[in-house]
């Protein structure tokens, strides 16, 4: 697959072709059935034998999704692919290969471009995933595509439709972090602290995919909107009413002190903390607790209490239940 279907001008030089591909160009491939990677019109790729592909694809645009204000390319190389990732791990599926379309202003150095690239790397490192190809054209601004593909047992999908009556409903890690990174990114003092970390450099939950994969039902999906926007969705797929409590919802312990109702949109509505939110039965609850023990925070937050023909999301404040209705952040 060529990266680059013609010259493209940045930095105030042709960079030719080849050369920008060779210098992306994996030494080697991490997956064994990719037939071929870059270099070519196409990718080739044998899907493992007995496995379902799964695909996701994903944009971010130059000041709509980032700024460079408060973040590196290399940050938000890291970032997107991490966005990218966190829709599989959603699925059930391992990450196998990711392809890049990139819009570039010509103002930008062939060295600028690959540190973005590096960004990637370093997750793609990380979770043996392989670059096999995408392509790169001049724009008034910075936005990345990326299409990631991930293997995944038939019966292993973690789908939104799979909740049911009496299901446990948990939440990875805690929530609203990365957009209290965000506004700490935006304040006059610019702070570096895990929280804006959380916002510049989320993680993809992999790790609960991988540690829950003998789980045999289970509904996914990941925090990316925020969590009223995505349990609305798991209720609407499957015509189910889930109940959540405000006192169970994992928030990190330097937050408490936030104004409520700031607090509220932080945990409720914001997005991008790429945590997973799902459902799943008691007996099974049990043993994602044994799984992730020492391993990876996940917290019981209420139960899918019946199916409907209208679906619905409660929240219960101090004995007060309320319809937490969709409200999310929205990537415009």
């Amino acid at each position: 697959m060529l990266l680059l279907k013609k010259d493209l001008f940045i930095g105030g030089v042709v960079l030719k072709e080849f050369e920008f591909i060779e210098k992306i160009k994996p030494s080697y491939y991490r997956n064994s059935s990719v037939i071929k990677g870059i270099g070519d019109d196409a990718a080739v790729v044998k899907p493992p034998n007995g496995y379902e592909l799964v695909i996701a694809s994903d944009t971010m645009v130059e000041n709509v999704h980032f700024s460079f204000e408060y973040m590196q390319l290399r940050d938000i190389g890291f970032r997107v692919l991490a966005a990218n990732l966190s829709d599989l791990a959603a699925m059930g599926a391992t990450p196998l290969y990711y392809a890049v379309n990139i819009a570039v202003p010509s103002t930008y150095s062939d060295e600028q471009l690959i540190d973005l690239y590096l960004g990637m790397d370093e997750l793609a490192k990380k979770y043996k995933v392989d670059l096999i190809g995408g392509d790169t054209v001049s724009a008034n601004e910075l936005v990345i595509t990326i299409s990631v593909f991930g293997k995944v047992l038939p019966n292993k999908k973690r789908l939104r439709s799979y909740a049911i009556t009496n299901d446990i409903v948990f939440v990875t890690g805690n929530l609203g972090e990365a957009a209290y990174g965000y506004d700490l990114l935006k304040s006059d003092v610019l702070l570096e602290n895990h929280f804006t970390d959380r916002h510049k450099r989320p993680t993809p939950r992999i790790d609960f995919t991988e540690l829950t994969d003998s789980i045999s039902r289970m509904s996914l999906n990941d925090v990316s909107d925020g969590l009223a926007s995505e349990l609305n969705e798991i209720a609407e797929a499957s015509n189910a009413v889930i109940e959540i409590n405000w006192d169970d919802l994992p928030v990190h312990s330097k937050m408490a002190s936030i104004d409520t109702e700031q607090l509220k949109k932080y945990v409720l509505s914001s997005g991008e903390d790429f945590e997973l939110v799902g459902t799943c039965s008691p007996k099974e609850w049990d043993l994602i607790k044994e799984k992730t023990s020492n391993k990876l925070q996940v917290t019981p937050i209420g139960k899918v209490t019946e199916e409907s023909n209208t679906p619905e999301v409660f929240l219960t404040i101090k004995n007060s239940r309320t319809i937490l209705h969709k409200s999310g952040y929205s990537h415009g």
